[in-house]
Formats: structure tokens, C-alpha cells, sequence
């Protein structure tokens, strides 16, 4: 079970050290066919840490955060001390951070890539992230990696691959899990597919480089189960949510169980993240609606 917050504010002492890694042994640690009918290790959702404990409350193991409001590579050590002394005595860990790369004038493709800088920003934010005792950060950022007008798409492949392999031993150095995330057409013109970010994970091949497999951006783009399983060799991580409002699971009734059993007979073994848009009524509803899915996605 997770840890009290009780039990992990002595991990935590005035000069922000590291909080342990045993916060979240069952959302990091996965499932095995011993587990029954259980699918996924842990259920957690996209939300501030001022939330957590109606999250809790709610049914949740774990938060997604931000880079930008949490780690906040942007600002000094200080100011990241204070985030990290609130999450100390939060009753939920975070095991993931998105909107990596927020800043305009960070870019990882085009005439203007910047890949020093970006490389900068990310040793922060990866360290910052090992001290919070979570596992990943999700690329998706689509201001910065959107390709400008003009630019050939190979090219931007390349600087994209290129960046993914630098990135790569950074992540390792500290213990973090880079992953890509696809985002459908209307937010960004690269990496719409999730067979685009696979196969760009592969050439970059590193084992701290992999994919976040996203059911809503999936679902917009007509990402169907057989493109899921073509992509499990990299999948590491899952969001979900609605196709149509990116509601919460349970909402509109969308059916997951054909993108479940792939999950489960590719024998994933990770959490899965709701992100979309929701209210607190709405959250518990969901994470059974996720579980009763993936109990019957046999």
C-alpha cells in the first residue's frame, strides 16, 4: 500500500533531500498474472497537489503534476524546496510530471532548435524529479517540438531522434523515465500517430526514452488496438480520457476494453493516468469504470 504522509515527512529534512523511493512501491512495481483479474499496478489522475486529498478520496493512487508549476526548472532551488516540503505531506505521491517544456524560446525542431538549452532545462527537471520519488516525465510540449512552416518533416525527425539520444543518459543519471507523448493533429503537427512515436523511440534507443500510449489522443487521431499492440515493445505508461469533450471514463460510455486486452495479453505492467477534464463528482465513478473495463478485457 502507499505510504501514510504521516510516515514520509522524515524523509524529508530543510535542505530538500531525497524523499525515498518507497513512497509509491505499488505504483511503480507493477502487476503479474498472480494479481487476477487486476490490470493495471495503480490508477492516479492529472491534478495539482492542492487536490490531493479529494483524489485520494476519490480512488486515487497517485498525481500527474506539472514541470512548469511543480519542478519549475525556471526558478531557483529555493522555490522548488517549498513545492517539494508541501508533497512531503501530501497523502499522494506523484509519479509523473507534464508540460515539460514550456518556455517560447525553447525549441526541439526547426531552423531555431535550441538543443543546448533544452538539455539544460531538462538535467533540471530531471533531478528535481527524482527528488519528488516519481518515475516519469511526459513529453508532449507542442509548442516546442512543432515543426515551422517550411520545414522538412525528415529533418525534424532528426533533430527530434537527436535530442531523444541526448536526453536519454540524462534521464538515466537520475533515475527518470522520459516519455514521448503522441498529441492529436489540433494541438500539434508532429507525432500525431502513436506508430510516429515508436518508431522515433526506437532510432533514439535508449531504455529511459519510451512511449506514453494516450487512449484520447489515440482515439482522435483513429489510433485503433492493433496500432496499440504494435507499439507495446516501447509503452511504458498510460493516460486516458474521452474522445469526445475528453471527458472521464464512464461519461459518454466510450469502450477501452479492445485497447485493455492488448494491454494485458502484451502483459503490461505499469499505472495508468486520467487526464482530461473533470469534476470531483466525476473521478470516482471513473476509476471504476477504468477498473470493471479492465476486468472484462479478457
Amino acid at each position: 500500500m502507499l505510504t501514510p504522509a504521516s510516515s514520509r515527512r522524515g524523509f524529508l529534512g530543510s535542505t530538500g533531500a531525497l524523499i525515498a523511493s518507497a513512497w509509491v512501491p505499488r505504483v511503480l512495481a507493477g502487476n503479474s498474472e498472480s494479481s487476477g483479474k487486476k490490470l493495471f499496478s495503480a490508477m492516479g489522475i492529472a491534478a495539482p497537489l492542492t487536490k490531493a486529498a479529494e483524489m485520494k478520496t476519490a480512488g486515487a493512487d497517485f498525481l500527474t503534476e506539472s514541470v512548469g508549476s511543480f519542478l519549475v526548472p525556471d526558478q531557483p532551488e529555493a522555490e522548488f524546496e517549498k513545492n517539494l516540503a508541501r508533497l512531503a505531506a501530501s497523502p499522494l505521491p506523484i509519479l509523473a510530471c507534464n508540460s515539460f517544456i514550456r518556455p517560447p524560446h525553447l525549441h526541439a525542431v526547426g531552423a531555431d532548435a535550441n538543443h543546448d538549452l533544452i538539455l539544460e532545462w531538462s538535467d533540471t527537471a530531471f533531478r528535481r524529479m527524482k527528488k519528488t520519488g516519481g518515475k516519469f516525465v511526459v513529453f508532449g510540449s507542442s509548442g516546442a517540438r512543432k515543426i515551422p512552416d517550411g520545414w522538412p518533416k525528415e529533418k525534424a525527425e532528426a533533430q527530434f531522434v537527436a535530442l531523444l539520444k541526448a536526453m536519454g543518459p540524462l534521464a538515466e543519471k537520475h533515475g527518470i523515465t522520459l516519455v514521448v507523448e503522441q498529441l492529436r493533429a489540433e494541438e500539434c503537427n508532429f507525432i500525431n500517430r502513436i506508430g510516429e512515436g515508436a518508431a522515433l523511440i526506437r532510432a533514439a534507443g535508449h531504455p529511459n526514452v519510451r512511449l506514453l500510449a494516450d487512449l484520447y489522443h489515440m482515439a482522435c487521431m483513429g489510433d485503433t488496438p492493433a496500432d496499440l499492440k504494435a507499439a507495446m515493445d516501447v509503452v511504458v505508461h498510460m493516460e486516458i480520457a474521452e474522445k469526445a469533450g475528453r471527458t472521464l471514463p464512464g461519461v459518454g460510455g466510450d469502450d477501452f476494453r479492445p485497447y485493455f486486452k492488448v494491454l494485458r495479453d502484451s502483459g503490461y505492467a505499469g499505472a495508468i493516468s486520467i487526464e482530461g477534464k473533470w469534476t470531483t463528482e466525476q473521478v470516482a465513478p471513473a476509476f471504476k469504470e477504468i477498473a470493471k473495463q479492465a476486468n472484462e478485457a479478457v
